[in-house]
């Protein structure tokens, strides 16, 4: 086996100011792969296709990240009118297609976080190379946009890989037809220590306190459930409190705030938006919860094969969760450990929060530990496997 590359949006908090495109939580679980990794005894490579979105242009770097990694960021050219957006794009994937030429053998291992914008980028490079592609696929982005046109560029492009990561079993049968080796990881398997703060009057998990405190975290989409979740509280009784985080484009999160003011009128729990935490800031706040939500609409296509990331996060953090039922779900390795409902109403999430049991030894950390240990052993094994 020679080097191990990681292709993806990636760049690090350190480099903020240079406001390079990412997602967060993307970063993240690219990050815990990396660590992962780097247990097992070898060096990642990461390659960033991310370019800013500054209307400045910065120079090319390498930077260590890890233990033993470094991470490649390219020169990037000035963000701005349509143009120059679509000018910088294609410069940047240049950037990475000449690193992958340039570095890359067939000896080593490229492990590429699926993205449509470096589809023929990857596709046009392996053919050249000669690379191993282990292709971590999230989701299958046709099944967002309802292309047909799309669809078929995909397929295409994932029998391409050698072998794959996938969070869920649904996805592994759907493209891996192949039977290739293959592995999977929910999201992250970090389990966060319990922090010390007092957020909350009285602050302490249930039954020391009398409020049982429960939280949405994420993405004010309408698909997630976000909304739904907040609209729960109308049909909770006194000491329930709904806590909504998260983020979304302008309309997006008006609409939430709209529903937390509309609903607090009247409803006997109590429900509140509080914004956008991360790091730190976010950790200590929901650890201070009990229940985290799971609400999202289970007719979107993406929930048919894509995992919540969110359920890990509440688990790592001791947090128990209430969860919609469905197979990527309930069929998963943290499955028997949720509290379903079935219906997307606020109804129905109202009583699947009034049917956590706060005495049930549930030990959300000790679950998150268990499965990253099994992650190392079948990435490791992922990596060593001969094509």
């Amino acid at each position: 086996m020679g080097k191990i590359y990681y292709l993806g949006f990636y760049d690090t908090s350190e480099n903020r100011s240079e406001n390079r495109n990412c997602v967060l939580a993307a970063t993240n679980k690219m990050t815990y792969i990396i660590e992962a990794i780097e247990k097992c005894g070898h060096a990642v490579d990461v390659i960033s296709a991310s370019h800013t979105m500054n209307p400045v242009k910065y120079p090319a770097k390498c930077v260590k990240i890890g233990e033993k990694s470094r991470l490649h960021l390219f020169a990037t050219l000035p963000w701005g009118n349509r143009i120059k957006r679509v000018i910088s794009r294609r410069y940047s994937l240049r950037e990475v297609y000449r690193f992958v030429v340039r570095n890359l053998t067939a000896d080593d291992i490229l492990i590429a976080y699926h993205s449509v914008a470096y589809m023929p980028l990857i596709e046009k490079a392996k053919k050249k190379v000669g690379f191993r592609l282990i292709l971590e696929v999230e989701e299958i982005y046709a099944d967002v946009t309802g292309r047909a046109a799309d669809k078929v560029k995909e397929e295409k492009f994932f029998r391409l890989a050698d072998s794959y990561i996938f969070p869920t079993a649904l996805l592994d049968d759907k493209i891996n037809t192949k039977d290739k080796p293959m592995t999977l990881i929910h999201g992250t398997y970090k389990v966060e220590p319990e922090r010390e703060n007092n957020i909350f009057p009285g602050s302490g998990k249930a039954g020391v306190h009398k409020t049982v405190h429960c939280v949405y975290a994420g993405t004010f989409d309408p698909r997630k459930g976000g909304a739904t979740a907040a609209a729960a509280a109308a049909h909770l009784p006194v000491g329930y409190h709904i806590h909504i985080l998260g983020f979304g484009n302008e309309a997006d999160t008006q609409s939430i705030k709209n529903t937390v003011d509309s609903v607090s009128k009247n409803a006997a729990a109590t429900v509140t938006y509080d914004g956008l935490l991360s790091g730190e800031e976010y950790i200590k706040f929901i650890q201070r919860c009990d229940i985290g939500l799971s609400t999202q609409n289970p007719d979107a296509a993406f929930n048919a094969t894509s995992f919540p990331s969110k359920i890990l996060s509440y688990m790592a953090n001791g947090l128990r969760v209430v969860s919609i039922r469905i197979p990527a779900i309930e069929g998963s390795a943290i499955g028997k450990y949720m509290y379903y409902y079935d219906t997307q109403t606020p109804e129905e999430i109202a009583r699947a929060i009034m049917s956590v049991d706060m005495n049930d030894g549930y030990d959300g950390r000790k679950i998150i530990s268990e499965l990253d240990s099994e992650f190392r052993n079948d990435i490791a094994r992922l990596l060593e496997s001969e094509q």
